[in-house]
């Protein structure tokens, strides 16, 4: 569930979208199973950019070409490497669903409304 701020403010993301690539599922030292998808969206300034998600839990069920519904976090992460500092901005995705199945792309964007809800 999306964290809320004493004053209200919501870190809530959709991203609906074109599978750039296959999925890539990684296994972390824990056990926990990562999904990482990059999803291609339009953008009216610019035609088009790539948002990363990483989908902790789910299942790789989609392919490259495939249109999905993702609805999570924005978050970004921060790492040395190579003597400097790096940093991530993806989607952190709490669902993700196929976008040609109506009912559930309904379900997801219910969902995302409802935490927008004051």
């Amino acid at each position: 569930m999306a964290a809320v701020s004493k004053c209200g403010h919501r870190n809530i993301a959709v991203v609906v979208g074109v599978l750039t690539r296959d999925p890539e599922v990684r296994e972390l030292p824990d056990g926990q199973v990562i999904v990482e998808l990059d999803v291609k969206v339009a953008e009216a300034a610019k035609g088009s950019s790539v948002v990363p998600v990483s989908w902790s839990g789910g299942k790789a069920t989609f392919g490259a070409g495939d249109v999905v519904v993702v609805v999570g976090r924005v978050r970004r992460r921060f790492w040395n490497a190579g003597g400097g500092p790096m940093s991530r901005t993806d989607v952190l995705a709490e669902i993700v669903v196929p976008g040609g199945s109506a009912k559930r792309t309904s379900a997801a964007l219910a969902e995302a409304a409802a935490r927008v809800s004051l």
